[in-house]
């Protein structure tokens, strides 16, 4: 007759110490250990080390991130950055201070970002160690008494002792357990994978933290605004500006050529979304290095990059530059070109300038020049009295171009950097006609003539600009890699479970034989449960239980007899 039994009482210490043994997460201290600055350091050391800190630590570095989204960074934007401080004039000052431009540089950030490191790589190094420990250890070695474990079960066959445990022994094997057979019973023992995980997620995290680092010490971006129909070469003195770092300056920009040949836009133009953007295209020229022979085409679209040598060019913004042509009073043109103007709102409302700084003689007899601001408006209102000069959909639906006109000194000539989107009026006097400010609104090919003989504006028609951002990332595959190698450590880690298993086969003074089996188990899921019952019973077939119920060996605390298929669970609420 066969029959399972239970233990209810807590394990002994000696299986306290092998249940522990199933993880190898490093021992933490509660305090610190021996006395003086070197036992301090040493406490300092564990806490820095330790699960928990690395955990803290991770969970700073998530939330020093947070200002980094919503705050204009210097080395993605710096425009952006100018246009909110100038809109935040309250608390830029203190944002600048505190470094909240710059805050992957920034002193905090890093702070935090090389103690998570040094964390992350004192927690490998050990939790490393001791895992090949013990790979290269056998299972541990049956506990004295089986019945204390929490999954149990046994029965009595005519079998042999020794043929029990080889067929047991085999049994494992071919379940794929690392098993050991000695002393008169198997150790049993399985998944690896388990820790496996968690040290592939530890080194991936390590990888992903090394490559976000990398590419902070040999990163670096410029900014581009081209007109279609205009190209630059990947150089210092043709970017609109530049950001590098330590390992990346000015003198190593990947060498390339870049033209916009033509850009598409796209917006919905009925419906609940209308006006939201449908396609953003740039179709572009480009080649690599110096050789012009090499020129391909290709398109650049909102998250989708061009790859050019070792950067990326990225599609940041689109707008419209109007084209105009001033000519003097003598009819020479002085000024002519497509000026881009900046977008202020959804509906690519833009606001620009005009700077005519080779005007020459006006109408006093001195030199001047001119000056003009205003807006484009891509689909203009009929009238302005309610609305102002505001658009009313992003597509250009019927364009219009507001100028108001100023003659005087722009600065230009001072030396002095000037914002090429903003007009400097101090020393300048705005036009009047009739007694008001001269002002004139025009669709494409209408002209303007300027009061008091200043010559003529005409309105030639308007193209389309992008703003692209050049990258040089060469940490990224790192961290991209780290971070899918991260969440598969993530789930062996959390769904493959670390477990063992004892057999033993006594000979009994009375005849026959005990065979005893017993699981342990880091969760409390009833794996470890099921894979001994399906071990007992294949087991019947080598160690067939004995029919005479009075020869049951089960022990004097044995509850109640059962299948020695169902081993007893004292997880179940059964």
């Amino acid at each position: 007759m066969s029959n399972t039994t239970t233990e209810t009482e807590l394990p002994p210490a000696p299986d306290e110490t092998a249940a522990e043994r199933l993880s190898t997460a490093p021992v933490e201290s509660d305090g610190p250990t021996g006395i003086g600055v070197f036992g301090w350091l040493r406490w300092t050391w564990r806490q820095l080390t330790s699960m928990r800190v690395a955990l803290i630590l991770l969970f700073l570095l998530s939330l020093a991130a947070i200002p980094g989204s919503l705050i204009p960074q210097n080395g993605q934007n710096q425009f952006k950055v100018e246009t909110w401080k100038a809109q935040h004039t309250t608390v830029a000052p203190i944002y600048q201070k505190l470094q909240l431009f710059d805050v992957y540089s920034s002193i905090w950030f890093s702070a935090i970002y090389i103690l998570l490191f040094v964390s992350l790589a004192g927690c490998i190094v050990p939790r490393t160690w001791q895992f090949v420990g013990v790979l290269r250890a056998q299972p541990p070695a049956a506990p004295r008494n089986l019945t204390r474990m929490p999954v149990y079960a046994a029965w009595r066959t005519a079998a042999d002792a020794d043929t029990v445990n080889a067929a047991a022994h085999r049994l494992l094997r071919r379940r794929r357990f690392r098993a050991d057979l000695a002393g008169g019973a198997v150790a049993a023992e399985k998944g690896y994978l388990r820790e496996v995980g968690n040290l592939l997620f530890h080194l991936s995290l390590f990888a992903l933290l090394g490559g976000f680092g990398w590419a902070s010490l040999a990163s670096g971006t410029g900014g581009k605004l081209m007109v279609e129909g205009d190209g630059y070469s990947n150089t210092i003195t043709q970017l609109d500006d530049f950001t590098g770092s330590s390992f990346y300056t000015s003198d190593d920009l990947d060498p390339f050529f870049l033209k916009l040949k033509g850009f598409t836009a796209k917006f919905q133009d009925k419906g609940d979304q209308i006006g939201a953007a449908r396609q953003f295209t740039a179709n572009v020229e480009y080649y690599a290095g110096d050789d012009a022979s090499k020129l391909k085409q290709g398109t650049i679209e909102v998250n989708h990059p061009l790859d050019i040598g070792g950067s990326k060019v990225y599609l940041i913004g689109h707008g419209y530059a109007p084209v105009i042509t001033v000519r003097n009073g003598n009819g020479d043109v002085v000024y002519t070109g497509a000026t881009p103007f900046l977008p202020q709102d959804a509906n690519l409302t833009s606001t620009g300038v005009v700077k005519v700084s080779d005007y020459g003689t006006g109408p006093k007899g001195t030199k001047t020049q001119l000056g003009f601001s205003g807006f484009f408006l891509p689909t203009a209102p009929v009238s302005f009295e309610r609305t102002g000069p505001v658009s009313l959909f992003p597509g250009d639906a019927a364009p219009e171009l507001v100028l108001n006109a100023f003659e005087g000194d722009l600065g230009t000539d001072s030396g002095l950097p000037q914002n090429i989107y903003q007009l400097n009026t101090r020393k300048m006097t705005q036009l009047t006609q009739d007694d008001q400010p001269a002002k004139a609104r025009l669709k494409p090919g209408q002209g303007w003539t300027l009061p008091d003989g200043y010559g003529t504006v005409t309105f030639e028609g308007y193209k389309q600009w992008a703003s692209f951002n050049v990258s040089h990332r060469p940490g990224n595959e790192i961290a991209l890699t780290g971070a899918v190698l991260a969440i598969l450590g993530l789930i062996g880690s959390l769904f493959v479970q670390r477990r063992r298993i004892w057999v033993r086969a006594v000979a009994l003074p009375e005849g026959g034989t005990l065979v005893e089996l017993a699981g342990l188990a880091r969760s409390e899921s009833a794996k470890i449960a099921e894979e001994l019952a399906e071990l007992a019973v294949d087991l019947q077939d080598d160690a067939p239980a004995s029919e005479e119920e009075n020869d049951d060996p089960a022990p004097a605390d044995d509850p109640a007899p059962a299948d020695p298929a169902v081993p007893a669970d004292q997880n179940s609420k059964e």
